[in-house]
């Protein structure tokens, strides 16, 4: 069965605060101190992993970050087909999903990297980038490989599901709701697997049952994602 991707309108906006780092204590507070110090370390960070373990939650829950303190954020992923040039008032580079570059995207990555790392008023800017890959294995031009693993880099681990199910079940517990384990069942293999996404989803449907007054059920699951 096609897991659904959180696109349908349920999902807020990733942020530093709704991001579950269960497994990933180190990486989400290393992003947090960042996204959180106006004197802001110009080290580059590399964060890799399976799909699903958050690396596009931290790299957007960042840019939503800096954005609320009236700062610019260049973005770029495989799905910018013409990226732009560097533009100095960027207050930090996010580079997503940098394994599937192409030769174009790893060009502008690689210039944007550089000019990032050019200090500004006595500082550079921070360069967060994401990948499925450790640098040793990313298959990418040597200049921006070797630039992309040359800060810190954290590998970020995706739950198993037994571990998602006991997460999702304290979460429930602590809403005082109960969550059957037909409906964990359903949401399990419905929907994209990052913990996240899956809390995602917990939290507007606890919301929603409380709204039409009745048990979250599989049923209701369905006509809340008809109504959404």
């Amino acid at each position: 069965m096609q897991q659904l991707a959180l696109d349908i309108g349920l999902a807020p906006v990733p942020t530093l605060e709704n991001f579950i780092d269960a497994g990933n204590e180190a990486a989400a507070e290393h992003v947090r101190l960042w996204a959180n110090n106006p004197l802001r370390s110009p080290v580059p960070t590399l964060l890799w992993g399976d799909s699903g373990s958050g690396k596009t939650h931290l790299l957007r829950a960042v840019a939503e970050a800096v954005r609320g303190q009236g700062g610019r954020v260049g973005w770029l992923d495989p799905q910018v087909i013409n990226p732009s040039d560097f533009d100095e008032r960027w207050d930090v580079v996010l580079l997503d999903d940098c394994h599937l570059f192409t030769a174009s995207q790893q060009a502008a990555a690689f210039n944007w990297f550089i000019n990032a790392q050019t200090p500004v008023q006595g500082a550079g800017r921070w360069v967060l980038a994401a990948s499925a890959l450790p640098p040793a294995d990313l298959v990418l031009r040597e200049d921006l490989r070797t630039r992309l693993g040359w800060g810190h880099v954290f590998a970020l681990q995706t739950l198993d599901e037994s571990e998602r199910r006991a997460v999702l079940r304290r979460e429930a517990d602590a809403r005082g709701v109960f969550l059957s384990d037909e409906v964990m069942d359903f949401m399990l293999k419905r929907f994209s697997r990052d913990l996240s996404s899956l809390m995602m989803i917990l939290h507007e449907l606890d919301a929603y049952a409380l709204r039409t007054q009745r048990a979250i059920t599989i049923p209701l699951l369905k006509t809340m994602l008809e109504n959404e």
